[in-house]
C-alpha cells in the first residue's frame, strides 16, 4: 500500500499492480544495499550497533553510486 502512496505523491493519477510491484522490488533492493553499507560502516567504527548516522551515510554512498 505504501508504494502506491509514493506513486500518488509523485503525481500518478493511476497506477498498475505491475508498477507497484516493480517499485516494491526496487525499493527493497536499495534498502538492502543501504542496510549492508550501514552495517559495514558500523563494523568499521568498531560497533555492533548500527546508528542513524551509519544509515544516513550509507544512503548517500549507495544513492551516489546508483546515479
Amino acid at each position: 500500500v505504501y508504494k502506491r502512496q509514493i506513486l500518488r505523491k509523485a503525481g500518478a493519477a493511476r497506477d498498475s499492480e505491475e508498477a507497484v510491484e516493480e517499485l516494491r522490488k526496487i525499493l527493497e533492493e536499495i534498502g538492502m544495499r543501504v542496510a549492508s553499507q550501514a552495517i559495514e560502516l558500523a563494523q568499521h567504527a568498531g560497533r555492533r550497533t548500527v546508528k542513524k548516522e551509519d544509515v544516513e551515510k550509507a544512503a548517500k554512498i549507495v544513492l551516489k553510486s546508483a546515479l
